[in-house]
């Protein structure tokens, strides 16, 4: 017999939908990290194009820098939370991103994710706010998700999921407005894309600080391109 949940875990559970869900004011809508510079490049062009850069590129760029980067925040966000520590951690994640657009948004979607978790759940939210603003500290999003999951109490392996899914999730939602891709396709591939999610947060809670980061560079390249490009429906 299934284990129904607890109330504890129907709390975080409940609050870690509300983050991921494309109505949580993060801005993320604007931004396709660098999809559509792979479309004007001709690299992406249709479901198959498009499920090779989704499983092959971006799932295990992700298990080698947002996933362990965000499973080092959420431990050192613990009690009391390693400032230190995390804000090596925000340093690092914004060095791990080589193109600038997609850097600087996935700052602001951090910076607005945490002001907005500090207004809704106050506690650690609001004192790294306080500490990050203060010091100026740059607001990777894989960094802000941990620390907001860690806010609401959700274990360390489904904030990880949450992110994971956020990301495949976004990528998909600027595929269907670049690419003659239907929302079954769409879900298909992310219903693909899950399924593997266990397997890159095993890896990504193995990875060491030390072993990060993932060498891309036609997505970095796209990304760069992407930011003089005569027509564009992303920021980046």
């Amino acid at each position: 017999m299934a284990t129904l949940p607890t109330t504890d875990t129907a709390r975080w559970l409940a609050a870690l939908l509300q983050t991921a869900d494309s109505f949580y004011p993060t801005g993320a809508y604007a931004h396709s990290f660098g999809l559509e510079g792979l479309v004007q490049e001709g690299v992406v062009r249709d479901p198959a194009t498009l499920r090779t850069f989704l499983l092959e590129h971006a799932l295990p760029q992700l298990a080698r820098t947002d996933l362990p980067l965000a499973a080092q925040a959420w431990t050192a966000a613990g009690d009391p939370p390693a400032w230190d520590r995390l804000r090596e951690l925000c340093l690092l994640g914004s060095a791990l991103r080589g193109a600038r657009e997609p850097r600087e948004a996935a700052e602001a979607i951090g910076r607005q994710r945490l002001e907005l978790a500090a207004r809704l759940h106050g506690g650690l939210a609001a004192d790294f706010n306080r500490r990050a603003c203060a010091e100026g500290w740059p607001w990777p999003a894989c960094v802000a998700a941990a620390i907001e999951g860690r806010a609401l109490g959700a274990p360390r392996e489904a904030v990880l999921a949450a992110v994971a899914y956020a990301a495949a999730a976004g990528l998909l939602a600027a595929a269907v407005k670049l690419l003659r891709l239907g929302q079954n396709a769409c879900q298909t591939l992310l219903a693909e894309a899950l399924a593997r999610t266990p397997a890159i947060v095993a890896e990504a809670v193995a990875i060491e600080v030390t072993d990060l980061g993932a060498f891309n560079p036609w997505w970095d390249i796209a990304a760069a391109r992407h930011e003089s490009a005569d027509f564009r429906l992303f920021i980046s």
